[in-house]
């Protein structure tokens, strides 16, 4: 059985799709996915062993320059894939019109997606050939898994959704080398932020501890941060520029990661790591961590400040004497 995945973007989304098809693969072993996703995000996909090919698109870049001949020549050859083979089912996890969009104009086969009630962008459902009812009062991997389940025909699993992807970054205890937490500081949104000054007091109250700690980064302004957190600290090192690969295998290593809500905090839950998660003005219930040992920490006052570097120390302890005993 062959199934189209369209679901894009962004880094969160597409790892909240993962547990989706792990049902899948236990319910139907001889079921085989091809995914539809970001060309910035492709390399998540090829990390799950029931993806076969991944289909990358770049709509946010193609449509700057959508008329131009080398993007023209991309649109085709993404046409060109998208149509080599008639699916079995083609699901719509997005839930947006330029999904939509995709799946009814260039890919074959019944079509999948939430109804209009359930759904982002309500007139997409149109375009579907089945729509499903799901109810939005559950976080984002429950109704993605409740939509495939509806789309495929079995019962969806009652158990904790598996991203199945941790077994791709096996770290191995060498020598004490895994002795290192990650500290996730970088988000795009400015109120997503915790204070430089709140970072530096935990890398202080840590160096007592003996643990290390990594500082990954993305953009030139986020290394710049990293820089400054680690000023002074000899346990502290700023990671090389890296790829998002590279990133989940340091992540896939730390005893523990400390992070403002991003993706790579939700890849720490889909490589099943212990993690804690700083919200101030989000709320973490539908779209927080989601898997083993996610700890969700937000503030009184619905701000980055009013997280205390004190109670991140304390629940990090907690942890840290959890796994050692």
């Amino acid at each position: 059985m062959r199934v189209l995945l369209v679901k894009t973007s962004s880094m969160g989304d597409v790892l909240h799709t993962l547990p989706a098809l792990t049902d899948a693969k236990q319910q139907l072993p001889d079921i085989q996915f091809d995914w539809v996703v970001e060309e910035g995000f492709a390399q998540i996909p090829t990390w799950h062993y029931a993806v076969e090919n991944v289909i990358p698109v770049a709509i946010r870049r193609w449509r700057k320059n959508w008329f131009r001949k080398d993007i023209r020549e991309e649109r085709a050859q993404f046409r060109q894939q998208l149509q080599q083979h008639q699916y079995d089912a083609i699901i719509d996890a997005q839930g947006l019109l330029k999904s939509a969009f995709l799946v009814t104009r260039l890919a074959q086969g019944p079509k999948h997606g939430y109804d209009r009630k359930s759904i982002r962008e309500p007139i997409a459902s149109f375009f579907y050939d089945h729509c499903h009812a799901v109810s939005k009062q559950q976080h984002a991997v429950e109704r993605t898994r409740a939509l495939f389940a509806d789309s495929l025909g079995y019962k969806k699993p009652s158990g904790q959704g598996d991203y199945a992807i941790a077994r791709h970054f096996l770290h191995q205890q060498i020598n004490g080398q895994n002795n290192y937490l990650v500290f996730l500081h970088a988000t795009t949104r400015d109120e997503k932020h915790w204070p430089e000054d709140h970072w530096r007091q935990l890398i202080a109250d840590i160096q007592t501890t003996g643990m290390r700690i990594k500082l990954p980064w993305g953009a030139e302004h986020e290394y710049q941060r990293a820089l400054r957190l680690a000023e002074g600290f000899s346990h502290v090192n700023v990671l090389p520029k890296l790829t998002l690969a590279e990133v989940a295998h340091v992540i896939a290593g730390a005893q523990a990661v400390v992070s403002v809500d991003t993706g790579l905090s939700h890849l720490t839950a889909a490589l099943d790591r212990p993690n804690i998660t700083l919200f101030g003005p989000t709320d973490p219930g539908l779209i927080g961590g989601y898997g083993k040992e996610q700890h969700p920490l937000k503030s009184a006052d619905n701000t980055m400040q009013g997280v205390a570097s004190g109670e991140v120390m304390l629940l990090l302890q907690n942890m840290l004497k959890k796994h050692s005993s």
